[in-house]
């Protein structure tokens, strides 16, 4: 299971170490559960370490979310790095790579728990970063998709990519199926939009 990526961490040398041990103890106990002296112990530094390397517990929380959502950024970004001629296998290889990532992550499932009732201290953070990540997603993906000159105006290309990042996130937090088919629908939709061929056999999402 996933508690914490090789994905960069900024501060000093005890950052990376306590933000993994703050996400264990939430998967393990609950956001209601981290201390930094519990943090402190785990790690094997003194209190006053922790309130220097994060700052405030609503640091903290800050630090966890935005590393995790950082995450899946950077697996959209390599998926189109990987396909920089074909935008139905980037898309297809963003989209199960998130999905993957999501239905692997502790953290995330810690949230999930968060939003249904339990640990709600987190919930204002969650709500600001999930607004946070849509428009960095959009955005992102705006760039990205540009760059292939799809056969969509300005207007069209915004409405389908803001289509597909939402019905990533709501994969992410309520999925209906495998992230590999999941992948296969969202793929076969693009290509239809675009009018695209593309090698792989794409699955239409109401076929079994």
């Amino acid at each position: 299971m996933t508690i914490m990526s090789e994905a960069p961490v900024t501060g000093g040398p005890y950052r990376r170490p306590i933000v993994a041990a703050a996400i264990e103890v939430t998967v393990r106990s609950g956001w209601s559960s981290v201390t930094m002296s519990k943090l402190a112990e785990i790690v094997g530094v003194s209190r006053q370490t922790v309130y220097n390397e994060l700052g405030s517990k609503n640091q903290l929380a800050e630090a966890m979310i935005s590393h995790e959502l950082g995450r899946f950024l950077s697996i959209v970004q390599d998926a189109f790095e990987g396909h920089p001629e074909n935008l139905v296998e980037a898309i297809h290889d963003a989209v199960r790579g998130v999905l993957e990532l999501a239905d692997d992550n502790l953290l995330l499932r810690a949230i999930v728990s968060a939003t249904h009732g339990a640990d709600t201290e987190l919930l204002p953070l969650l709500t600001v970063r999930a607004g946070s990540l849509l428009s960095e997603a959009t955005l992102m993906l705006r760039g990205r998709v540009h760059a292939y000159g799809p056969p969509l105006d300005a207007e069209q290309l915004n409405v389908a990519i803001d289509v597909v990042v939402r019905t990533v996130l709501s994969h992410v937090m309520q999925p209906s199926d495998t992230p590999a088919r999941t992948a296969d629908a969202l793929a076969w939709m693009a290509s239809r939009v675009l009018g695209a061929s593309t090698s792989r056999s794409l699955r239409h999402p109401s076929q079994d």
